[in-house]
């Protein structure tokens, strides 16, 4: 059972019978899909799971009902009710929502937008702003015009050959002819004046006159500058020759910039790391080139500067989208482009482009990129250097050992290259809301000793050890319930040389808290009989260190 996301959503049973019934609850999330890419509502199924209960059963009569109160509750809203049984035998309905060719509202004048997993309310003058983006057919699947025979041959080849070489593209696309692929991705559609291609067709497969023809085929200007600020190089794609699936690997190979490379030390050695990271400057330019408005003209600029990288595309953001919740909001603008540069292998999955950038930058002791949005472009800065190569040491030396996860590696990237955070700017930061949502990014941080807490609740400071970024070796936390007492008395050893007046819960979060408590007092005691290990203090304020030989 697919869980929530930008086009599902579960509702439990509850929400529409009995007296805790909320019908303008459920007629807002109708809404939301209907302004957004249409989606579908699971009733019947609880939040956090997958499945109905096993002995769930759906009155029939309410199928006709949820249809009429639907209808009674908004406007330009569809939704059509089905019964389904789940594997387990329990029953839930299927509510498909789908894209309103009209804006949709409730029908007390209300109106709301899907945006990632959540459900957001469109206020003031972005009301306006969703009218516009919202044509009553996407630019995409407009009629050029033009028949199916009007493609570049050299282009078709090679969109078939991507494809069929594609991880990400099934079996069953791979063995439908050429002309059949144009049909399946939107390429071209059958019209009342014959078979003709759509403007996404003419973009990414037509020729290189119809494709300027558009008026809106995306223009290239790569500018760079010297410390002055001023104009020293210019590089242009303007003649529309490159369709934008084209256009990413001509401007990664043809701009000297990206070629360049500097040295960064390394204790006694030195390594040398490219100026830009090269799936970071590729996922740039995809999200420029898939995300701009094509009803909109306006070239993308990339602004080359002794330190920086600069990325300017025409247009806002999508409606709903913001610079604070992009790491979280997903949104597609052009929906067949994003789909084809996904299954060519050339874009991440949706709403992971982002995560792809602030993990590659944050683990190479880079800053995250800074989004800003304008009134009529959105920019996105990435730096040249690498800000702190110890941060990128301690990155590296921590996923060999630890495997961490991607939100483990961008966490851990950020408190490395600050000098701690409090919750609240740590929440900030990583743009989340709610209370748990840092425990999540962190994750197994704080029990790997990779990341150490003071305080409580929002005064919670999180900070990495400066030990670890000065070329402290770490600590692997041992996975054994039950180890030999000889082998935890060397593993509190060995910490302890490290960590000297540590206390006995910090211990424990060392080498492994799955080592029983008692076990561990008991291994301490014996190594204080030995004049191993020296106690200072008492009770919880008890601090342990090796006796001076032992050190």
């Amino acid at each position: 059972m697919t869980r929530e996301d930008q086009h599902t959503d579960l509702k439990s049973l509850r929400t529409v019978t009995g007296k805790s019934a909320d019908w303008a609850a459920l007629a807002q999330d109708c809404v939301c899909f209907a302004n957004g890419a249409g989606g579908r509502l699971l009733i019947g199924i609880e939040d956090g799971q997958t499945l109905p209960p096993a002995d769930q059963v759906v009155p029939p009569e309410l199928l006709d009902r949820l249809r009429k109160r639907i209808g009674e509750l908004t406007v330009n809203v569809q939704a059509l009710p089905s019964l389904q049984q789940a594997a387990n035998g329990g029953q839930f309905i299927e509510l498909v929502i789908e894209r309103s060719a009209a804006v949709a509202s409730t029908r007390d004048g209300r109106y709301f937008l899907r945006v990632g997993d959540t459900c957001q309310p469109v206020l003031g003058d972005d009301v306006l702003r969703l009218a516009n983006e919202r044509p009553g057919k996407s630019w995409e699947a407009m009629d050029s015009g033009l028949p199916r025979s009007a493609l570049d041959a050299d282009k078709l080849n090679a969109f078939v050959q991507g494809l069929l070489a594609s991880g990400r593209v099934k079996d069953s696309v791979k063995e439908k002819g050429a002309d059949a692929l144009l049909t399946h991705y939107g390429l071209a559609a059958d019209t009342p004046l014959g078979k003709h291609l759509t403007h996404l067709g003419v973009l990414l497969l037509g020729r290189t006159q119809d494709r300027r023809a558009l008026g809106t085929a995306p223009l290239v200007q790569a500018i760079k500058y010297d410390e002055q600020g001023q104009k020293i190089n210019k590089w242009v794609w303007d003649d529309a020759t490159l369709s934008p699936v084209e256009l990413v690997d001509a401007i990664w190979r043809e701009l000297p910039d990206f070629r360049e490379s500097y040295e960064v030390a390394e204790g006694l050695y030195r390594r040398q790391v490219p100026a830009y990271d090269e799936k970071v400057v590729r996922e740039l330019l995809v999200n420029a080139l898939v995300h701009r408005p094509y009803t909109q003209q306006g070239d993308i600029y990339l602004n080359l500067h002794p330190q920086r990288l600069a990325v300017v595309n025409p247009g806002r953001l999508p409606l709903g989208v913001t610079p604070r919740n992009l790491l979280h909001a997903s949104r597609r603008r052009n929906e067949g482009l994003a789909r084809v540069f996904h299954d060519l292998g050339l874009m991440e999955r949706e709403g992971s482009g982002y995560d792809l950038m602030y993990d590659r930058l944050l683990s190479q002791g880079r800053p995250a990129p800074v989004a800003e949005e304008g009134t009529d472009s959105v920019r996105v800065t990435i730096e040249r250097r690498i800000a702190k190569p110890e941060v990128m040491r301690l990155l590296t030396q921590a996923d060999e050992r630890f495997q961490l996860t991607q939100r483990e590696r961008i966490t851990l990237g950020i408190l490395a290259q600050s000098e701690g955070m409090t919750a609240r700017a740590l929440k900030a930061v990583l743009e989340t809301e709610g209370g748990d949502d840092v425990a999540v990014w962190l994750g197994r941080l704080p029990s790997l000793a990779l990341v150490q807490t003071v305080g409580r609740t929002q005064g919670t400071r999180y900070f990495v050890d400066p030990a670890l970024l000065q070329g402290a070796q770490l600590i692997q936390p041992t996975t054994l319930a039950r180890i030999e007492p000889h082998r935890l008395q060397e593993l509190i050893r060995e910490d302890l040389r490290r960590y000297p007046d540590s206390k006995i819960g910090d211990i424990s979060l060392r080498i492994g808290q799955e080592v029983n408590r008692s076990q561990l007092k008991r291994a301490l005691t014996e190594l204080a009989d030995q004049s191993v290990v020296a106690m200072t203090g008492l009770r919880n304020g008890a601090r342990y260190r090796l006796v001076g030989s032992q050190k």
